[in-house]
């Protein structure tokens, strides 16, 4: 082996009138560093023997177009979401209608009174943006907003009920995704868990024997992620009311995903709503602002002024608060909530639950024939009926009548497994990556939330399967 390296040199690779184009692109900095890391590699393989031949100069700027085109690609990307669930935690949850983008497009790039008050001409609140909404909507007297629900119980603990005890049905402590706890919430608040009652059977009875002077609010957290069936028994939300309001205690409801709406109307399982809770006597009442209500992630506290008050001046609550563009969405979409005869049509979320069966179907009959037409001879391509979920610990039982592509081998027998999971890889290997599920020998392609048709079909050409 010669020991003069077939490489060209940094200052010629830059000098060619293609990486002219890349460096006018890319800028000249990031093009110098691409270009010696490119021969430094190539130099590094070549004298351990592993590459054979020698890098050109075209080839070198062929590499470092290649290496600095990838690393413009971003992290956080669109995702065709086909698997079926519609609030789907890793893939964002709720999308945001046109009138949230528009209000978000606006303070990112306008000055905005987030926290200035033009009546007065000094310093204001940044929750007044959404709050009178949220009393008109709810009928609170008063209302917060935090970075999430977590945080949203998390603080109406730790300033309501801090170095106290909080009494709660032991059928109600949940964990949620990412491994949140409600007795560990409690602890890092600075409360005291007492559980109460059984797993499946709970009383007003058992409420009652723990109530003490050490008591600081009695707390109720809807199972929204898991349903018990059989021999159950829950106390009414107006008996827990009752039974607090006797002590001179808060009575504090956890509603976990939350709506504000009777989804009833539009065929949908029924969700509890903070209205019913306020309405059933609860001081304080929290939920989620990116799952049933359709908007952004936020975490929401509606209930009596005092309580409200409090919250607010728990230092904790600047370090929860929203920023400009979670509040600019939230109030558009609760500005939507004020017309609810439309609201099925201009909220996506609520539009995809209600989307039927036939109309999903239809959409599938339109972009088949190109899947069938690229995957032929491999897999076998046909429409399916299959069950969409809500998503996010909503109504977790429940399903929704959906329709679908399902993708099989067109071979069976050994290395179905294997073909289908090189198949979903193919899939997310895409422009804008499909996100389907495997189930019973099939990869499934839910097309409830697919609403760029267009889109989809234009990319089919680029799936790579062998």
């Amino acid at each position: 082996m010669s020991n003069q390296s077939p490489f060209p040199s940094v200052d010629r690779v830059l000098n060619l009138p293609a990486m002219q184009v890349v460096i006018a692109r890319f800028g000249r900095a990031r093009s110098v560093e691409t270009v010696r890391a490119v021969l430094d590699e190539a130099r590094a393989a070549w004298r351990v023997g592993s590459a054979g031949g020698s890098l050109c100069e075209e080839e070198a700027v062929v590499r470092c177009a290649e290496l600095l085109e990838a690393s413009e690609q971003p992290s956080l990307r669109p995702v065709f979401n086909l698997t079926g669930t519609v609030l789907h935690t890793n893939l964002g949850r709720a999308l945001f209608p046109a009138e949230a983008v528009q209000a978000v497009m606006d303070v990112l790039t306008k000055p905005s009174n987030l926290e200035f008050d033009l009546d007065s001409g000094r310093r204001g609140d940044r929750d007044v943006h959404v709050e009178e909404l949220l009393r008109q909507l709810t009928g609170a007297e008063a209302a917060t907003v935090v970075n999430n629900n977590a945080a949203a119980v998390f603080l109406a603990l730790n300033a309501l009920a801090g170095r106290k005890e909080v009494i709660v049905s032991r059928g109600e402590l949940i964990e949620i995704g990412g491994s949140f706890r409600i007795p560990d919430i409690m602890a890092r608040a600075g409360c005291r868990l007492i559980e109460v009652g059984t797993t499946n059977r709970t009383h007003l009875r058992d409420f009652a024997a723990a109530i003490s002077t050490k008591t600081g609010l009695l707390l109720k957290v809807h199972t929204s992620n898991y349903a018990i069936v059989g021999f159950t028994a829950a106390v009414p939300e107006q008996e827990l009311a009752r039974l607090a309001h006797e002590h001179g205690l808060p009575f504090v409801i956890d509603l976990g995903s939350g709506t504000l709406v009777d989804l009833s109307r539009w065929g949908l399982p029924a969700e509890p709503t903070p209205q019913q809770a306020l309405a059933a006597g609860a001081d304080l009442v929290s939920f989620s602002g990116d799952k049933l209500l359709g908007g952004p992630q936020a975490g929401i506290l509606v209930g009596r002024r005092d309580l409200i008050d409090r919250i607010k001046k728990n230092p904790l609550k600047r370090a929860l608060r929203l920023d400009k563009m979670t509040l600019a969405a939230l109030e558009a979409i609760l500005r939507l909530y004020r017309d609810p005869d439309r609201l099925a049509q201009r909220l996506p979320t609520l539009r995809l639950l209600t989307r039927t069966a036939e109309d999903i179907g239809l959409a599938v009959g339109r972009v088949l024939p190109p899947l069938q037409e690229k995957l032929a001879g491999s897999y076998s391509v046909s429409l399916c009926a299959c069950s969409s979920q809500i998503g996010s610990g909503s109504l977790p039982v429940e399903r929704l009548a959906s329709r679908g592509i399902a993708i099989r081998p067109a071979r069976k027998g050994r290395g179905e497994g294997t073909a289908l999971e090189k198949l979903a890889v193919a899939f997310r290997a895409l422009p804008i990556p499909v996100i389907g599920r495997i189930e019973e020998g099939a990869l499934v392609l839910d097309l409830r939330c697919l609403e760029d048709e267009a889109g989809f079909v234009a990319q089919v050409t680029h799936l790579a399967v062998s």
